[in-house]
């Protein structure tokens, strides 16, 4: 088994982003740029990956896409759509950050994230620092959107964060991120498949590292 098959059997059966499986079309607008930002947030809660990203869909499904809309819903809809997507632990600490952030965001850029990173000019400790004064968002929460967004904002690629090197360890992988684009790209070329970008090979090696049975079904295709 070759760590460039590994990567190809990695890519071909977990390549997707957390964005896409939320229903995030994500690219560089405001809108979609806030959605990630609302499934960061819940994401870097100690809390299933599927049951963060069902309540990401619940709460996009009810409307609350942008910051405004997010201001405009009541404190108890937001809990409601967050308990239909099964995140009811954190359900009213998270509605009441929910609407803090999107009012922060709202006053600091405008809304508009791209404003961020206009001011960041490729300097990651600055992103950090910007997305780390919404509330909810800590270090966890700051990896994983830059994890995400490094599909449309390539100055901050490659980005492979300590979960997702976490992932390339358990499956046997180089921890260099560099060496993992490399095969990454290596993979696609012999699939002949389109370019899938670091942060679906983020989105993958996470999948690895939260997950066994990923890891060891890899393992037995490869």
């Amino acid at each position: 088994m070759t760590a460039r098959r590994t990567v190809e059997v990695l890519l071909s059966r977990y390549g997707t982003t957390y964005a896409a499986e939320a229903g995030i079309r994500l690219r560089n607008t405001p809108q979609p740029l806030y959605q990630l930002l609302v499934l960061s947030d819940l994401l870097s809660a100690r809390i299933r990956a599927s049951v963060a990203v069902a309540a990401a869909r619940a709460l996009f499904s009810h409307g609350m896409r942008s910051p405004d809309r997010m201001i405009g819903s009541t404190w108890q809809q937001r809990v409601d759509a967050l308990g239909e997507g099964g995140y009811r632990r954190y359900d009213e600490r998270t509605a009441t950050q929910l609407g803090d952030g999107a009012e922060l965001l709202l006053v600091e850029y405008g809304g508009d994230l791209r404003r961020l990173r206009k001011e960041a000019d490729g300097d990651l400790d600055i992103l950090r620092s910007g997305l780390g004064r919404t509330p909810g968002m800590g270090p966890a929460g700051t990896d994983i959107f830059i994890r995400e967004v490094q599909a449309v904002w390539p100055e901050t690629a490659p980005f492979l964060d300590g979960k997702a090197l976490q992932g390339a360890e358990k499956l046997g992988l180089p921890a260099s991120p560099a060496k993992l684009a490399q095969l990454a790209e290596q993979a696609e070329q012999a699939e002949q498949a389109d370019d899938r970008g670091p942060a679906v090979l983020a989105a993958a090696l996470v999948r690895a590292a939260l997950d066994k049975h990923v890891v060891d079904d890899v393992a037995a295709r490869a």
